[in-house]
C-alpha cells in the first residue's frame, strides 16, 4: 500500500480482521483508545449526533477469539501465562480483557513501522496489566512514557471514601530507537523566578531582556547597523526578526540607542511534560455525544509529536473519528476502525471541516495482505503445496498428529477465509480428512479442543474398562 495514492479508509468489521489483513510495516503512528473493562454500558444520550451509539465494556470469554488465543501461547509463552494467572489475581473477565487487547496489540505491532510509535489510552483499572502486556511485545526498553492526562472533568457527584477519578492513563511506546518524535511547546504563565514584575497599559507583565551583546560574551555574529544604531557587540536577532520585533512594539528604544526588549509573561513557553492539564474534555460544538470522545486537542499533540506531514495513521477503536479529523486537520492520511458506528456521525464531522469526506472510503470487507505472495489453490498449485507442506510437516496431520499418505490429507487455511485468514502458502497446513471435517470454517483452537475432548474420554473408558 503506497502512501503517496494511499485514500483515506474506515473498516467497519472487528479490528482483529481488519489488523490481521494490513501490511507489515505499514503505518507510521497508531493510537488506541479501546474500552477500559470498567463494567459499564455506555450509550450516546437522545439528541446528539451519536444518537444510537452505544457499546459495553464488560468483557467474557466470548470477546475473545478463540483462535488467536491458541496463536499468543504459541508465541508469547511467557505472556499467555501471565494472562492466565490474571483469573487467580483478579477475576475471568481481566484475563478475558487482557487476551482481547493482548491479540490486536501484536498485530498492531506487526503493522508499525520501525520508525513508528504506539499511543495506548486507558484508566487505572487495567493500565498495571496492560504495561506489562506492552513490555513484552514491544519491548521493555521501548516504552517511552506514561502520560497523565488530566481531563478537568466537573464532576456532579464526589466521591465520599476516595479521590475523584480525574485522569486517564495514555502509554507511548516506539518499535525501535529510530523513531519519530518532536518536543511540543505550550505558554506558560507561571513565574518561578518572579522576575515578571513590570506591567503594560493593557495589564501584561513583562520583564526587559538584552537584545545586544555582551563584552563578557564576545561580539555576537549579528553585527549590523539598525535605525542608525549599532551595538558595539551586535545584535542577539537577526535584522528580520529585530525588525519584526520592532513592528510589534517590543524594542526599548532610550535616545537612539536600543538595548532591551519586552518579554511578556503570557508569551512565554515551556516544553510539554508528561503531565497534560492544559487539554480538557471535549465540549461545545466539538462534542458529539459520543460516549467516551476524546478532544481533538489532545490527538492534536499525539500526531503533531510523533509524525510528519503525509504519514499514515492507524485507530483501531476510532468511535466518532475524533483521531481521523485530527489527522486529516493537520495533513495525514488515515485508517480508521470500528466495530459498530454511527455511519452518519463520521460523514457529518469530515464534511464539516473543509469538506474533508471527499477523500474517504467506506469498507466492511477483510483487507487482503499485498506483502505476502498470494497462493491460491487451484488444480495446478494444488499439488506442489500440497507436497511442500507434507514434506514440512513429516507427513503429520498437524492437528490430530497421525502419519499417512500424502493423498490422504487436505490442505486447510490455518486462520479461516471469513475471519481474514489469506490465500497465502504461511496461512495453509494439512489436516487429514476427520480433522478436516471437524475444523471446517472455524479456528484451529475448535478442532484441538475437539481432539482434548476425545482424548480424554477415551482415557476414561480405558481406565473404566480396567
Amino acid at each position: 500500500m503506497n502512501k503517496t495514492n494511499f485514500t483515506n479508509t474506515l473498516y467497519t468489521n472487528d479490528n482483529l480482521y481488519i489488523l490481521n489483513g494490513l501490511n507489515s510495516n505499514l503505518v507510521d503512528l497508531i493510537y488506541l483508545d479501546p474500552p477500559f473493562n470498567s463494567k459499564r454500558m455506555y450509550s450516546a444520550p437522545i439528541g446528539s449526533k451519536a444518537a444510537g451509539k452505544s457499546f459495553k465494556d464488560i468483557w467474557t470469554w466470548q470477546d475473545v477469539n478463540i483462535y488467536y488465543l491458541e496463536t499468543l501461547a504459541e508465541n508469547f509463552p511467557a505472556l499467555a501465562r501471565f494472562i492466565g494467572t490474571i483469573g487467580r489475581l483478579h477475576s475471568k473477565a481481566m484475563m478475558a480483557y487482557l487476551t482481547y487487547m493482548t491479540q490486536r496489540i501484536v498485530q498492531m505491532h506487526r503493522v508499525l513501522k520501525d520508525t513508528g510509535s504506539l499511543y495506548l489510552h486507558c484508566d487505572p483499572t487495567a493500565s498495571h496489566y496492560l504495561k506489562i502486556v506492552l513490555d513484552e511485545i514491544f519491548g521493555k526498553n521501548n516504552f517511552r512514557n506514561e502520560i497523565t492526562w488530566k481531563r478537568n472533568e466537573i464532576w456532579k457527584k464526589y466521591a465520599t471514601s476516595r479521590y475523584d477519578m480525574a485522569a486517564d492513563i495514555i502509554f507511548f511506546y516506539t518499535k525501535t530507537d529510530n523513531y519519530i518524535f518532536k518536543p511540543q511547546f505550550i505558554k506558560s504563565t507561571n513565574d518561578p523566578s518572579n522576575s515578571y514584575k513590570l506591567v503594560d497599559k493593557d495589564g501584561r507583565k513583562y520583564q526587559t531582556v538584552l537584545i545586544t551583546g555582551h563584552k563578557s560574551l564576545g561580539r555576537s555574529s549579528n553585527y549590523y547597523e539598525y535605525k542608525g544604531y549599532t551595538p558595539e557587540y551586535g545584535w542577539t536577532v537577526d535584522k528580520e526578526k529585530l525588525i519584526e520585533m520592532d513592528k510589534q512594539g517590543l524594542l526599548i528604544w532610550k535616545d537612539g540607542v536600543c538595548k532591551r526588549y519586552k518579554k511578556y509573561l503570557d508569551e512565554r513557553t515551556e516544553v510539554i511534560n508528561n503531565v497534560w492539564s492544559d487539554i480538557v474534555s471535549a465540549r461545545g460544538k466539538e462534542r458529539t455525544g459520543q460516549p467516551t470522545q476524546k478532544p481533538l486537542a489532545l490527538l492534536h499533540r499525539i500526531i503533531e509529536a510523533s509524525s510528519n506531514e503525509g504519514d499514515l495513521v492507524l485507530d483501531p477503536f476510532c468511535g466518532c473519528a475524533t483521531t481521523l479529523v485530527a489527522a486529516q486537520q493537520l495533513g495525514r492520511k488515515w485508517i480508521g476502525i470500528d466495530i459498530d458506528r454511527a455511519s452518519h456521525l463520521l460523514v457529518d464531522r469530515l464534511s464539516e471541516d473543509a469538506n474533508m469526506f471527499k477523500d474517504f472510503v467506506d469498507r466492511t470487507d477483510i483487507p487482503q495482505r499485498s506483502d505476502v505472495t498470494i497462493l491460491p489453490i487451484t488444480p495446478t498449485s494444488k499439488k506442489e503445496i500440497k507436497a511442500r507442506l507434507y514434506k514440512e510437516q513429516n507427513g503429520i496431520c498437524n492437528g490430530c498428529g497421525v502419519a499417512m499418505e500424502e493423498r490422504h490429507f487436505h490442505i486447510d487455511h490455518i486462520i479461516p477465509e471469513a475471519i481474514g485468514g489469506g490465500s497465502y502458502y504461511e496461512n495453509y497446513q494439512l489436516l487429514c480428512g476427520h480433522c478436516n471435517s471437524i475444523k471446517g470454517q472455524r479456528p484451529m483452537e475448535y478442532l484441538r479442543m475437539k481432539i482434548q475432548a476425545r482424548e480424554k474420554l477415551l482415557k476414561e473408558e480405558i481406565i473404566f474398562g480396567e
